[in-house]
């Protein structure tokens, strides 16, 4: 390939070079966005709001070690996002600590997750768990908007004692992914209410949860196990818990791992780690773009390796970021672009395999990959590539070889650099001629035929 010869400045070559940057540097801010925001949510404790039943509900700040009292504790477990190995084993883990304590009463588990992305040993071991767990166990989904689909859904009918808030949903599949043999049937016998959202009282009805609950307060106040006490505040009789509710989330690590396990991060990780790799791989070097996108395709690739992922998707994504990368390299995007653009959309649309994928993390992973490979990189490597030179009349009256015909637009190379070129309609040039530069109009040349060229035709462009 010959060096491009391009000018020291032109300001639509510098737009377009800080749009391509742009693009790649708000994809990485949303994607640290979303991991933020995802982490904040796994991370956020339920705050009790009053109710009729019990005033208050302070989670206790004792560690594991400290006594709870003749109450006992209760763990709350909760659960957002998919249940992933990282969220069983976190339950799993509070089991245990339940099981080695004497003052821990039992555990609740506080549910709002749209599915479970556990293989098939693995969910079949945390329900084991949670079935042959012999202290109390409870189930709650909510707050109001929350969701139990699939897997989780499956286990909110296994628990002993399960509530349900309203405006909360269960959804569960046709299919009972875990064995009814050993299980028991854990679907609603009303085929109707298979595959479709659940709400509470409707819950209630068909016998999938106990009771309704609107705030976590209530759900804890509905069970035997769970021991409050009355008293009078400000003159009014308050019921007030006794037993200790004791609050567990993931650490910081695993709060991380859990939100690049999710579909819209995991996928957007990926994907911003190819582009930012590439875009080093044409920097001539090592930087912060390097290590940001070694860092985006770790994390990326590790959500991927949890969720259930189509490999063939996922090989088509690197491989139209080889395609990207042909064209790249000539500064002009053409037949290899337009290849990886469609192989990048159809990875993008069939990644995932019975999760749901957010259309919003799809459109800006596509929108933004077609932008910065079609405009924002191809003008960083004529910009980064380029020979700089003032002034470009001396290429008036030079010949050159034709490389892609013009008719009326092409390429023609000049003194070994691709140019974009224009002709007039009546005189076009094919593959392998010579065509004699006429003018120079910004990164455009117009050209002619080396013999035969339209008559008028520079004395047209001179008017």
């Amino acid at each position: 390939m010959g060096t491009l010869v391009q000018p020291v400045f032109e300001p639509r070559r510098a737009v377009r070079v800080v749009v391509g940057a742009a693009l790649v540097v708000g994809s990485l801010a949303a994607l640290v966005g979303l991991v933020g925001a995802s982490t904040a949510g796994a991370s956020q404790t339920t705050q009790a709001a009053p109710s009729s039943q019990i005033t208050q509900l302070t989670p206790s700040q004792a560690s594991p070690s400290q006594d709870c009292g003749k109450a006992g504790c209760v763990t709350l477990v909760t659960v957002t996002g998919l249940i992933d190995p990282l969220v069983a084993d976190s339950i799993i883990d509070r089991l245990d600590e339940a099981l080695g304590r004497e003052d821990f009463v039992g555990v609740v588990l506080q549910i709002d997750s749209p599915g479970v992305v556990l293989s098939d040993a693995e969910f079949t071991n945390l329900a084991r768990r949670l079935d042959r767990f012999s202290k109390k166990l409870a189930v709650w989904v909510g707050p109001s908007g929350s969701e139990a689909n699939g897997g989780a859904a499956e286990l909110v009918t296994l628990s002993p004692s399960a509530s349900q808030a309203p405006g909360s949903t269960l959804r569960f599949d046709r299919t009972q992914r875990l064995d009814p043999d050993e299980f028991g049937n854990l679907l609603p016998s009303d085929p109707a209410l298979l595959d479709t959202p659940i709400g509470a009282e409707e819950a209630q009805k068909a016998g999938l949860v106990d009771s309704t609950a609107p705030v976590l307060v209530d759900a804890l106040g509905r069970l035997d196990w769970f021991d409050t006490k009355v008293e009078t505040v400000d003159g009014k009789q308050q019921r007030v818990p006794v037993t200790k509710v004791r609050f567990v989330k993931l650490d910081l690590p695993s709060q991380l791992l859990h939100t690049a396990a999710s579909p819209a991060v995991a996928y957007l990780a990926f994907v911003i780690g190819l582009g930012l790799l590439l875009f080093e791989f044409f920097t001539a070097g090592v930087g912060v773009a390097g290590v940001v996108g070694a860092v985006a395709l770790l994390l990326g690739g590790y959500g991927l390796g949890v969720l259930p992922v189509r490999n063939w998707a996922v090989a088509l994504l690197v491989a139209s970021t080889v395609a990207f990368a042909v064209d790249v390299q000539t500064g002009i995007p053409r037949f290899w672009a337009g290849v990886g653009m469609v192989g990048f959309t159809i990875g993008s649309l069939t990644l995932f395999d019975g999760v749901p994928f957010p259309w919003i993390a799809v459109a800006v992973g596509i929108v933004g990959m077609a932008s910065v490979m079609f405009s924002g990189m191809p003008s960083m490597v004529r910009a980064r590539f380029g020979t700089p030179t003032i002034g470009r009349t001396w290429m008036v009256g030079e010949l050159g070889d034709v490389t892609e015909a013009v008719d009326p637009e092409g390429t023609v190379r000049v003194q070994g650099a691709l140019w974009k070129a224009r002709a007039n309609r009546s005189t076009p040039l094919a593959v392998g001629d010579r065509a004699r530069v006429v003018e120079v109009d910004g990164l455009l040349l117009e050209v002619e035929p080396e013999a035969g060229g339209a008559k008028d035709y520079r004395e047209m462009r001179k008017r």
